[in-house]
């Protein structure tokens, strides 16, 4: 026990968990915008437009996300200087910003698909009644299609929330000093203590992705659409 309190002392634990936390909600929020988007794209009519958002989601999802945290951070923000936060802000602060983008971007190619396989177990006949009333494609899709296709995806947006916490570690590439980069801090300086350091960080995740997975999985349960 005293070790444990040595490595609590020595190291703000909590606020890296804090600050994995604000990445995943941030990043999940801007991947659910933005894959809803891909995934109107990708049923849309019109073949351009289902054209760029199969290219989307083959390229970013085929992309290590490494990748695309490096380019974020240090080509927007260190070589193009564009900053998403005030000049006033620190580095890592502006570096998590932009990881949050990275996040956001890559994650939405998985929310997309898992939108676009909601959309595909709604029945088609619902969406040619709606057609005959007279709703036009937006119509339809907003007010008949989409609703069913969330209930329909909430199991695999629950997965893809999971994955996103648990790639927030991607970002102590960058220096953003959340779990994934405490981690190694605490390796390098504390090597005696290696197998606590593991289990403190894997409960920490554990404590963040456990309730998620519950949540998820009884409202898929609750709000399956009987067919």
């Amino acid at each position: 026990m005293s070790d444990l309190a040595e490595l609590f002392d020595e190291y703000n634990i909590l606020a890296a968990f804090g600050l994995t936390l604000l990445l995943t909600i941030c990043s999940a929020v801007g991947s659910l915008l933005i894959g809803t988007i891909v995934a109107i794209l990708r049923v849309s009519p019109v073949a351009a437009l289902r054209f760029f958002g199969t290219a989307y989601v083959t390229l970013v999802r085929n992309t290590p996300l490494t990748l695309i945290v490096v380019f974020c951070a240090f080509g927007f923000l260190n070589f193009m200087g564009l900053q998403l936060l005030p000049s006033s802000a620190s580095l890592i602060a502006q570096n998590a910003a932009w990881c949050v983008v990275a996040l956001s971007i890559y994650h939405a190619s998985f929310v997309a698909e898992a939108i676009r396989s909601g959309i595909n177990t709604v029945p088609i006949g619902q969406a040619e009644a709606a057609r005959a009333i007279g709703l036009n494609f937006s119509q339809t899709l907003g007010q008949v299609v989409l609703p069913q296709a969330f209930r329909g995806a909430i199991a695999p947006l629950g997965n893809t929330l999971i994955a996103l916490t648990k790639n927030t570690t991607v970002v102590a590439a960058v220096g953003v000093t959340e779990a994934g980069l405490m981690m190694r801090n605490m390796i390098e300086f504390n090597p005696d203590y290696m197998f606590l350091i593991f289990g403190i960080v894997a409960l920490g995740f554990v404590i963040l992705t456990l309730p998620v997975g519950v949540t998820f999985t009884n409202f898929s349960r609750k709000l399956t659409v009987q067919r």
